[in-house]
């Protein structure tokens, strides 16, 4: 796919990874829509990008609601066109073991809203936002691009039964997504980050992170960059479905 005059939607786009990969992306000349719940980082973002001579209009959203989604979507294309491309970036945290004990006792364990809220966001959105996307492309005749972000915490990670489960999850409706919609000229990949300096590691105690970094083989965290460059190239590689890009240094969970 070309990026020029492309119309992308990104979720999650107000700060962080999705707001690098807009402006990675707008850079290029792709006309972006921004998706978020936090209406005041959005404009913010928004804001900045267009001071930067990119072409970038928000649209408030919850992911994890379906008439939600369905409005955002009517609004982008109202607003800016038919949709090229989708980037479900869109994501939460909420950590915690499944059971935690001491001297027998069991003193805390994960609670279902935890639980359901990481589901929520991290996979029922997903689900959400890319049926809408698929939808209107293939009624719009538009070969398009769809790109999930995964974790490489979907192998497994202590104390993320939730954001495991989800990510996993998203690696999965990637493959199955890529073989369905492949006769509409869709194409569908995923990027599944290690550990990326963003506000989400910033909370992370610094014993802990110098842990994480030693553990890494290039000895750094990556960079919202390097995310946003795996992405760019499964956009404009058309040769690129159903696979999960790792881009962690090295890293195995």
């Amino acid at each position: 796919m070309e990026l020029n005059n492309s119309v992308i939607v990104i979720t999650g786009a107000g700060r962080g990874l999705g707001l690098e990969m807009a402006e990675h992306m707008g850079r290029e000349g792709a006309r972006i829509a921004l998706l978020d719940c936090d209406v005041a980082a959005l404009d913010s973002a928004v804001a900045m990008l267009n001071e930067k001579g990119i072409s970038a209009k928000n649209f408030a959203v919850d992911v994890s609601d379906e008439l939600s989604v369905t409005q955002a979507f009517n609004a982008v294309e109202t607003t800016m066109g038919p949709l090229d491309g989708l980037v479900n970036n869109a994501g939460i945290v909420r950590d915690g073991l499944l059971v935690k004990a001491k001297d027998g006792e069991v003193v805390d364990r994960m609670s279902l809203s935890s639980w359901q809220q990481v589901i929520d966001i991290n996979l029922t959105g997903v689900f959400l936002c890319g049926r809408e996307a698929a939808t209107r492309m293939i009624t719009a005749g538009r070969q398009g691009v769809i790109v999930n972000i995964s974790s490489i915490s979907r192998a497994g990670n202590q104390g993320q039964s939730n954001y495991s489960a989800a990510k996993a999850g998203v690696a999965a409706l990637t493959v199955t997504w890529a073989g369905e919609l492949a006769r509409y000229g869709i194409r569908v990949g995923a990027v599944a980050p290690g550990f990326v300096e963003t506000e989400m590691t910033a909370s992370i105690r610094e014993d802990m992170l110098n842990r994480i970094t030693a553990g890494i083989p290039l000895r750094r965290l990556g960079q919202p960059s390097d995310i946003a460059q795996s992405v760019s190239y499964i956009f404009t590689n058309d040769y690129f479905t159903g696979r999960v890009v790792e881009c962690d240094g090295g890293l195995r969970l």
